[in-house]
């Protein structure tokens, strides 16, 4: 009986302690997340390992300096920002975009840019001598593209206008090497819109080992059909044309030259026969005269590695690998010192691993394996014969830094925590920067030597902790649980402060949901405010990976494969079902929100789960697979002639006669990527089916939608107001 009373007593007081939190906690709102930047991260600026790989550089103010990776203490000042005004101008240029030659003796650093898509801009460079403290700029005759300086630091090339260009430092002298750069009909140095956003490189051109030489792309756009967007603003607004190759639609045809600086020729790379391929990377071997190719088949499930020699052009295949899905492009192929041996990755055992080949491409070892996946190469230490990398090990929900000799011996963690770790090696590998976060826990890193020991700390983010004590951020919590298809999937919630188990609860449910893609990981979350804000208004936050979803193996992600977002909008509802059965969920007011893929997913969760979804926010969807770009698409469809009811059965424009719920409809109007085309004609389906829906559109923002004053601030008042009116009133 006495101990009864003490429970009592000890269980009334913690109730007491919870509710007098409660009371002093404050209240996240959106002024706190947007304007007044109350939940921002610090973040730890760039370091750049110099070549001695004991020294870095950092920005610090208006000055580069170098500090001791070992101690963290100042050694010198590299440049100041007085230094650096140009003749014509009485103000120092901007020195946040900056590199260095090879000799650590000339930096170059790109001012004035502008944004062309996603990863490309261009800009004006200036070139800054170390030793002679004087600042030129790289060229008179307009912006520039992509200036890289050479190996040996001498030359720096560049893209203007869809041609190339060289800057010989000691002569001073300009020099274009190729003519034929048209817009929207020839590309020389640069990739098209669909490889830029597709392949994730920007840069088509590349230096040989010996500054000999430049390889490069040359894409002939002529047969690709363009896509027009309006530009407001203006009393008559502008037309933007770019070309962009929708599923089932003409390519560029693609060709690799390469550029010999000794006699002034080119030679064109024998790639095959085939027009209708891919090259999605090129790259230099350790030997100055041969360049690696890699081909791909326009249904990307083949792919070879060629190498090319750059006097005659002809190629030899060392690799070849075939897929009954689809094979994704990394950048892991490397090219060891011993000009015998490469390393790279496939998932032909079923997960992402490393592997060592010789240069005639024969298997000598795998050097990573078991039942779990590789999520990053980071690199290898060749002296010490030491390859690291990052991977799912412990649990797809987590990233861990491991290292291993090549041969697969002797692999060792190298993280402490289980959570997410971001890492950063200086150039010798004895010292990396690792940014470890959890769910709950905002990013803190630190420094550590390459046997894994903790040197110092760089950030802590203390005072953002605090901040979420302060403002009573509740704990994210992981949960799986199983559909009726008997597959097991990973979930996370946040709960509502004062959470009372015999109450009902609205939900609202984040998705993303994409091929490869994660939500549910055990890291810090850029939305992490905005979702406590709308806990704190009573709401149960919830984030699902469906099938399709990585870090689970290559049968889990590509079982999607004909039939994209059939199988992850099944996941999803299963999802709203298993929640709608949990006593504290109120199983009629269930919604679900996403972005791009997450937006495509949330519009056809509400039409083919109208019976458990009562409302959506669908941000810059795709809602018709024809709309989107081949490479994607067809990676993961095959053209619509060859799967039509793939794509028509997976679009929610075909489904609008099955809303019952609210919609919230958003875009941006010069989205590049998901196109504003999806939205319009999913309003005249939505429209001819008489349902009715909210729609938001901000113009002239692309798919990011921050174009403009006020902006985002004004979208997520858009969405939290939708959300209040349909979920918690």
């Amino acid at each position: 009986m006495r101990n009864t009373v003490y429970y009592i007593l000890a269980f009334s007081m913690l109730l007491f302690q919870g509710a007098q939190a409660q009371i002093h906690s404050k209240s996240i709102s959106l002024d706190d997340i947007f304007k007044k930047g109350t939940f921002n991260m610090a973040r730890v600026k760039t370091m750049k390992s110099m070549n001695d790989g004991e020294t870095f550089c950092l920005l610090n103010g208006d000055s580069l300096n170098l500090y001791a990776y070992k101690t963290g203490k100042y050694i010198s000042t590299i440049v100041e920002a007085q230094q650096l005004i140009p003749e014509e101008d009485s103000l120092p240029i901007s020195m946040s975009n900056y590199s260095f030659s090879s000799d650590e003796k000339r930096i170059l650093f790109a001012t004035n840019t502008e944004m062309i898509y996603r990863r490309s801009s261009k800009s004006k460079y200036y070139i800054f001598n170390i030793e002679t403290n004087k600042l030129v700029p790289l060229s008179e005759n307009g912006k520039q593209q992509l200036a890289d300086f050479s190996p040996d630091g001498y030359q720096i090339a560049f893209v203007r206008g869809n041609n190339i260009f060289i800057k010989d430092l000691n002569a001073n002298t300009e020099t274009q090497i190729t003519f034929n750069g048209e817009l929207n009909k020839i590309i020389n140095g640069a990739p098209d819109w669909v490889y830029e956003e597709e392949f994730g490189f920007s840069k088509g051109f590349y230096w040989s080992p010996d500054s000999k030489k430049i390889a490069f792309y040359r894409f002939d756009e002529s047969y690709v059909k363009e896509f027009n967007m309006m530009i407001w603003g203006k009393l008559y607004p502008e037309l933007s044309s770019f070309k962009y190759p929708k599923a089932g639609e003409d390519n560029s045809l693609v060709s690799i030259h390469v550029y010999n600086l000794e006699d002034g020729k080119t030679i064109k790379m024998d790639i095959g026969d085939e027009p209708d391929i891919y090259i999605p990377r090129i790259k230099w071997t350790k030997d100055p005269d041969i360049l690696s190719i890699q081909w791909m088949n326009r249904l990307q499930n083949e792919l070879k590695i060629l190498l090319t020699n750059f006097l005659s052009g002809e190629s030899q295949t060392i690799y070849h690998e075939k897929n009954k899905y689809y094979i994704d492009i990394s950048d892991n192929l490397t090219f060891l010192s011993d000009k015998e041996h490469f390393i790279f990755s496939n998932e032909e055992n079923g997960f992402h691993h490393l592997y060592l080949y010789d240069m005639l491409g024969n298997l000598e070892n795998q050097i990573t394996s078991g039942n779990f996946d590789v999520q990053e190469f980071i690199g290898i230490d060749e002296e010490k014969n030491l390859v690291y990398y990052t991977s799912s090990e412990s649990s797809p929900l987590n990233r861990e830094l491991y290292t291993t000799n090549t041969d697969g011996s002797g692999k060792k963690l190298l993280s402490e925590k289980l959570g997410n770790n971001s890492v950063q090696f200086s150039k010798n590998y004895k010292y990396y920067l690792n940014s470890f976060s959890n769910s709950n826990t905002p990013p803190h890193t630190a420094l550590y030597s390459q046997k894994g020991k903790q040197l110092r700390v760089i950030e802590n983010n203390d005072k953002l902790k605090q901040i979420t004590v302060d403002y009573n951020f509740q704990k994210r919590e992981f949960f799986t649980f199983t559909t009726n298809e008997n597959i097991e999937l990973n979930a996370w919630m946040i709960k509502p402060p004062g959470f009372d188990p015999t109450k009902k609860y609205p939900v609202l449910m984040y998705v993303y949901g994409g091929p490869g893609s994660q939500t549910v990981r055990n890291s810090w979350g850029r939305n992490d405010a905005w979702y406590q804000m709308l806990a704190q208004k009573g709401l149960i936050i919830v984030s699902v990976d469906n099938r399709g979803t990585g870090a689970r193996g290559e049968e889990f992600k590509k079982m999607t494969y004909m039939q994209l977002g059939k199988y992850e909008t099944i996941d999803q509802i299963e999802a709203a079902k298993y929640l709608g059965s949990l006593d504290y969920v109120d199983k009629d007011r269930i919604g679900i929100w996403g972005w791009s893929y997450g937006g495509y997913m949330s519009a056809s969760c509400l039409f083919k789960g109208a019976e458990f979804f009562s409302m959506a926010i669908a941000v810059a969807p795709v809602t018709n697979w024809r709309y989107y770009d081949n490479i994607y698409t067809e990676r993961f469809m095959r053209k619509p002639i060859e799967n039509p009811e793939g794509y028509d059965e997976n679009s929610p424009i075909n489904h609008v006669d099955k809303l019952a719920g609210k919609l919230l409809l958003i875009h941006g109007t010069a989205d590049d990527n998901v196109h504003y085309q999806n939205s319009i004609d999913l309003i005249s389906a939505l429209v001819g089916a008489n349902k009715q829906f909210d729609m938001q559109f901000y113009p002239n923002s692309n798919h990011g939608i921050y174009t403009g004053k006020n902006t985002r601030y004004h979208l997520y008042s858009k969405m939290t107001d939708f959300i209040e009116e349909n979920l918690l009133k």
